[in-house]
């Protein structure tokens, strides 16, 4: 029988470890991941293959945090899936596949997918 897990954080680590055995990011593709705390939200493509972050973004940049005041909230999500979309573009990434990080597709996360999906990231 397995030991009861209470603690959120532990539950959304076996969570996230069993979505990263099904999504990984190569060269062509890379792996959009998003991290979601209370006050702040991180993505970043990420190239398993190589084991590199090719591009990043969170609410704690200067760019982002120009726009808006509180970092943990749908509007600030949405930012940061423009910027990171834009970043990929320059850098000639065009799809990338969606880890939700253990996190429930809805809310922050989902923003943040839809928000790069409109400025022309394919997920």
């Amino acid at each position: 029988m397995r030991p009861k897990i209470n603690a959120r954080s532990e539950r959304r680590d076996i969570r996230h470890r069993r979505i990263r055995a099904r999504v990984s990011g190569t060269t062509e593709r890379p792996r959009l991941a998003v991290y979601r705390s209370l006050n702040h939200i991180y993505a970043q493509l990420i190239d398993d293959a190589v084991g590199r972050t090719l591009v990043s973004a969170g609410t704690t940049l200067k760019e982002v945090r120009e726009k808006v005041k509180h970092g943990g909230n749908k509007m600030a999500a949405a930012v940061v899936g423009e910027i990171i979309a834009q970043k990929a573009a320059e850098k000639g990434i065009k799809q990338a596949c969606f880890d939700r990080g253990g996190f429930k597709y809805h809310g922050c996360v989902a923003v943040v997918a839809e928000a790069a999906r409109k400025a022309g990231l394919q997920l």
